[in-house]
């Protein structure tokens, strides 16, 4: 909230993410045993968590994996390749290759906390770091509530309609490295 000197106190953090893939598979290229929940992404995920948890002000929000569905998938340029005749199966490469398993609760998770802190009125801005548009209902709704509603999209783009749903759309972070993430650079 504002206070009568015009800063802002910091309500709180809450960074939603979910527990690293934790089971093993066989590689559908090379054939090895693949345990995720040993490699380094899962680790720096792992770290990350404890060290959030330790945090003052900052709430961690878990959703989970839903292992049951979760698959292979080539990655988009490559399938575009394969499929245009531009290179066969036996090129592609153990890294072009990912396990993917959809995250569930998240989105819930972070709209129960707008409505929330909308609804109490426990705060008179949120600014909501986010790549995607699944938000826009719990946006909308705080925007009635009075609340100043801020997006960071990542640098991603976003549509051109979730305008209306925002009062202001602004990016602090560098544009990362092409292909790299945060856990890529650890």
């Amino acid at each position: 909230m504002e206070q009568p000197d015009g800063k802002r106190n910091l309500f709180r953090i809450f960074f939603y993410d979910c527990p690293p893939l934790a089971k093993k598979e066989h590689h559908p290229l090379t054939g090895k045993a693949v345990d995720f929940a040993r490699t380094p992404t899962a680790k720096w995920r792992l770290t990350l968590h404890h060290e959030l948890r330790q945090l003052r002000k900052v709430a961690l929000r878990l959703g989970y994996l839903n292992e049951r569905t979760g698959h292979w998938t080539i990655r988009p340029d490559k399938l575009k390749a394969l499929l245009a005749g531009k290179m066969a199966r036996n090129d592609l490469t153990e890294s072009d290759v990912s396990y993917e398993a959809p995250q569930k609760g998240v989105d819930m998770r972070i709209g129960l906390d707008i409505a929330s802190l909308a609804f109490k009125r426990q705060v008179d801005q949120i600014i909501l770091i986010a790549g995607d548009s699944d938000f826009v209902p719990a946006a909308k709704l705080a925007r009635r509530e009075g609340i100043d509603f801020i997006l960071d999209p990542m640098w991603a783009s976003i549509r051109e309609d979730l305008h209306e749903h925002i009062d202001g759309l602004k990016t602090v972070f560098d544009r990362p490295t092409e292909g790299k993430t945060d856990a890529d650079k650890i």
